[in-house]
């Protein structure tokens, strides 16, 4: 028990957290986003994997990490306009959509990959990102690259346009009551697709992250159903950045404690340690579900001049 104690105190177990949080943080943000808008994306997962392929890919082909970053977050916003014309323009199912667009999206990820990359021993490698050191009374406290330091100030800039700025007020409305808004002017339809847009963008990120930083190459399904786990830190975080932020950084914690608590039980199968993170967050993310209220018109499909 000691032991177990021990490893909560360790700086390598608050590194890792920070490591694995950082994906979710940007698909989270994603989401969010999309879904004060009034559009659930379900395409989440995919649009990750595509994210890791366009970032590794163009960093291979010698292009410098953030420009590479750059190009994978414009292949993101461009699946999120893609969604956008079904749930939107054509007010179809956003169900529907979304998990056609992970289809496609990890389906012309993988084909891409096997075109490029033929069949090999190992993948191809990258320069990722490195660790920065940021010292305090002269020890290191807290390494992590670039990005983490990114998606956590991300945090508080969506935060504080959601609540304090005249576009946060619109995005807001239009998912609370898209005809309210219309009647104030405002265009629902392009306030959604600049939502999807953005928030697939920040999606894409996510997924670059795992080729460029978390590891130096990209390996089909290295997504690994983070996609799905940040729609449900939304739904943890009610709707609000902060929250959500906390909820990430506690599945985290979750994930890398259990690889730690491997080494000290050994007669325990793993699986059960694979396990323990996502029980633990569904134990924690019930009873915030419960009380959360999403925007009432999330999932509604709006038609301009329909009451």
């Amino acid at each position: 028990m000691n032991d177990a104690f021990q490893i909560l105190l360790t700086a390598t177990l608050w590194t890792a957290v920070l490591r694995i949080a950082t994906p979710l943080v940007f698909a989270m943000l994603g989401e969010l986003i999309c879904e004060r808008a009034g559009i659930v994306n379900l395409g989440i997962e995919g649009i990750m994997t595509v994210g890791a392929l366009t970032a590794w890919f163009c960093a291979h082909a010698g292009l410098d990490l953030w420009t590479a970053w750059l190009v994978a977050a414009f292949a993101g916003a461009c699946f999120g306009a893609f969604h956008g014309v079904f749930s939107v323009t054509m007010a179809q199912s956003q169900h529907v959509t979304g998990l056609g667009v992970t289809l496609l999206a990890t389906g012309l990820s993988s084909f891409a990959y096997r075109v490029a990359v033929p069949a090999q021993a190992s993948p191809p490698t990258v320069v990722a990102f490195a660790p920065l050191e940021l010292p305090w009374l002269g020890a290191p406290v807290l390494s992590a690259t670039a990005p983490t330091y990114l998606a956590f100030g991300l945090v508080l800039l969506v935060a504080w346009v959601l609540r304090c700025t005249p576009l946060g007020l619109a995005i807001r409305l239009v998912g609370e009551h898209p005809q309210g808004a219309e009647a104030q002017g405002i265009r629902v339809a392009a306030v959604r697709y600049g939502c999807l847009a953005t928030g697939s963008a920040l999606m894409a990120l996510g997924g670059a992250f795992l080729s460029t930083a978390a590891f130096n190459s990209f390996v089909i399904n290295m997504v690994q159903g983070r996609g799905w786990m940040a729609l449900a830190l939304v739904v943890f975080g009610a709707w609000r950045p902060g929250m959500a932020l906390l909820g990430a950084l506690l599945y985290a914690l979750f994930d890398a404690y259990q690889l730690r608590l491997q080494t000290l039980l050994p007669g325990i199968p793993y699986q059960l340690f694979l396990m323990l993170p996502y029980l633990l967050a569904i134990a924690a993310m019930v009873p915030m579900a419960r009380r959360a209220i999403g925007p009432h018109a999330l999932m509604v499909p709006f038609v301009k001049g329909e009451r």
